[in-house]
Parts: C-alpha cells; sequence; structure tokens
C-alpha cells in the first residue's frame, strides 16, 4: 500500500494534520476552514509511493500441444423399402461375411473367431479412374434387435456406420444405411464428387440386398441354404 506525505515550505501550524487513512497523513482542510485558516500557497503535497516489490513474477507455463491436422469426414446414406419383416431384414443384414455379395466395394469381411465383435474389411474399387485399396478392424457396436446395426473402425481407415430397419407394415421394412468415413488423402481432389459417387454405390448395393433378402426369405421357408447360388441370383 502506498503512503501520502505531506511536506509544507511554509508555515503550516501542525495541529491542522490529522490521519485519515492507515499510515497516511492529509491536510484537513475542513477543521483549518472552520478557524479561518487558510493554507500557505507555497504549500507542496507530494505522494511518496511505496517501494516495488523486487520480486519478479514467474513467467505462465503454456502447455505445448502436439499439432494434428483436421481430417475432412463426410456423411453418406441411402435407404430402400424391402417386402419383407424388420426381423428378417435384420437376421440377413446381421451376417457380415455375407456384406461383401450385395456391396459391390466390399471385396472381403472376416468376423475374428475368439472376437466375434470384431471383424476385418477389406475395400477395393475403382474410384474416378483410380484402383483404391483400404482396410480396417470394426467394432460392432451394441444392437438393437431388429430395430439398428451399428459400428465404428477401430484401426485403419476411420470409419462409422449404422443400418437401422422401420416397419412399414407387418410384412414389409425401410432399411437406411448411413457410411461416414475420413476422406483418404489420394481422393482429397475428388473429395467434391465422392459423396455422390458413394451414396450411389450404398444405393445399388441396397437394391442388391432387396434381391438377396427375398433369396434369403425362400431359403428360410425351404429350410435350405446354398449361398454360393446367391451370386446367381444377384446376377443382373
Amino acid at each position: 500500500m502506498s503512503s501520502a506525505a505531506c511536506i509544507s515550505l511554509g508555515p503550516t501550524p501542525l495541529s491542522h494534520l490529522k490521519n485519515v487513512e492507515k499510515g497516511a497523513a492529509a491536510f484537513n482542510l475542513a477543521s483549518v476552514r472552520g478557524r479561518g485558516f487558510r493554507p500557505s500557497p507555497n504549500a507542496l503535497f507530494l505522494r511518496i509511493p511505496s517501494r516495488p516489490s523486487r520480486r519478479k513474477p514467474s513467467p505462465r507455463r503454456t502447455a505445448v500441444r502436439p499439432f494434428s491436422p483436421v481430417m475432412e469426414w463426410q456423411d453418406c446414406s441411402s435407404e430402400i423399402e424391402v417386402d419383407v419383416p424388420c426381423s428378417v431384414a435384420y437376421d440377413c443384414y446381421s451376417d457380415r461375411e455375407l456384406i461383401p455379395k450385395w456391396m459391390p466395394f466390399i471385396s472381403s469381411v472376416k468376423v475374428l473367431q475368439d472376437k466375434p465383435d470384431l471383424s476385418r474389411w477389406a475395400l477395393k474399387y475403382e474410384v474416378f479412374g483410380r484402383d483404391v485399396e483400404f482396410s480396417w478392424l470394426a467394432r460392432n457396436l451394441q444392437p438393437i434387435p431388429n430395430q439398428k446395426i451399428h459400428w465404428r473402425s477401430l484401426e485403419g481407415l476411420p470409419n462409422r456406420g449404422a443400418v437401422r430397419f422401420f416397419p412399414k407394415g407387418p410384412s414389409s421394412c425401410r432399411i437406411q444405411l448411413t457410411v461416414s468415413y475420413e476422406i483418404p488423402e489420394i481422393l482429397i481432389p475428388v473429395a467434391s464428387a465422392l459423396k455422390p459417387f458413394l451414396e450411389g454405390l450404398l444405393a445399388q448395393g441396397l437394391e442388391r440386398f432387396a434381391k438377396a433378402i427375398r433369396f434369403f426369405r425362400i431359403c428360410i421357408i425351404l429350410s435350405y441354404y446354398s449361398w454360393d447360388k446367391l451370386s446367381i441370383f444377384l446376377k443382373d
């Protein structure tokens, strides 16, 4: 706290000085004027600041964060109505290793035997004249029976997605497929055209799934499964 001192160059009665704050001396003009006293024009008032602290403030430490570029993500979706109940569509889509049979850009899906919630995916397709190949390890998240299947990648190509099933009646449903992915560096130059291109592939895949699910339903009715003939059934 600073302190104030009154230094007079002329004769000033000390009786008119009074402490008004802690450790400070000030000239009490009210009491002086009450007695008809006028301070000398030569009186000089100085404010003497207290000695500043010699302690230097410690520099603020700023945490250094590693630089990480922000990659762009895209969301793609497609949907279709099929003439089977949600339960049939859900059961068919739950078999992940069959997905390459109707998704044209997925080359293989292998479920890990010791960890059935994990699966290895491989993508191989020609995109705008470029042959691209990607792979990733995905984890199936807790499903909602007959309503939702969803996943996210753990390594490899960053992606996540969901398949949702909405009943339209006792023997039909609507299927909505949503996929989100980080745009690979090799495809950044064509990023603006990538979304409609992939949504077209998803639509083709769902159309093939609609055919596959009819085959799947026939297999259920006949209690006979022959997935080797599914490719013939799906042949355009």
